[in-house]
């Protein structure tokens, strides 16, 4: 039985559906990226460091033929995400039991709602973009149109991994919290997220 997911919410031009990490895209929808290949879909990720300089080459030059500049937040523009994931939290009812905001990226790790994870990602993207747009801070709000909202500065499409018991919660929230030291940013600690006490609401564990 599924208890929670492990959501990633990748910015605009942070995962291209034929990147050659592989992708979980079937079909390559914007016609700029067609000519680097059919969508590489795949079960499996290679991480950045892992690609061939020609790889690598590849998928800058792709980048780079996108529509608007590849999305990379700010800090404040991550606080005001923030903001955003907790205005939703509060009238979803969601609980959160791990969440760190990267530039290019959004782990989370939820426990299952009456929504599906789909709704979820759905209403904490809005959330988030329209607390952007409010402050002013939209990272494409230069490429706005007259009287318009700014282009979709999330990807089309998100990831999820199913939970389904406390070991595999428990690994998820532990990768979330360690994951902006992954790219040399301390950890993150977040008003809306809660401890997680265990599928049957037992005591509070302990992470490392």
């Amino acid at each position: 039985m599924v208890h929670g997911y492990h959501l990633i919410l990748p910015m605009y031009g942070f995962w291209l559906p034929n990147d050659p990490r592989g992708s979980w895209s079937q079909v390559v929808r914007k016609w700029e990226l067609l000519h680097f290949g059919e969508a590489s879909w795949s079960c499996d990720r290679t991480e950045l460091l892992e690609l061939s300089e020609e790889e690598q080459s590849q998928r800058e030059e792709a980048k780079r033929r996108l529509k608007y500049p590849p999305v990379s937040i700010s800090g404040k523009q991550a606080q005001e995400v923030g903001r955003g994931f907790k205005k939703r939290v509060e009238k979803s009812g969601y609980h959160i039991w791990a969440c760190a905001i990267l530039p290019e990226h959004t782990h989370l790790v939820i426990a299952r709602h009456h929504f599906v994870v789909e709704k979820i990602a759905v209403q904490l993207k809005s959330a988030a973009t329209r607390e952007l747009v409010e402050q002013g801070c939209h990272p494409l709000e230069s490429f706005a149109r007259s009287g318009k909202r700014p282009p979709r500065m999330w990807a089309e499409h998100h990831w999820k991994v199913f939970l389904d018991s406390d070991e595999a919660i428990e690994n998820a929230i532990n990768y979330v919290l360690k994951n902006p030291e992954k790219e040399g940013k301390p950890r993150q600690n977040w008003s809306f997220v809660e401890p997680f006490r265990g599928v049957e609401g037992g005591g509070m564990t302990t992470y490392h």
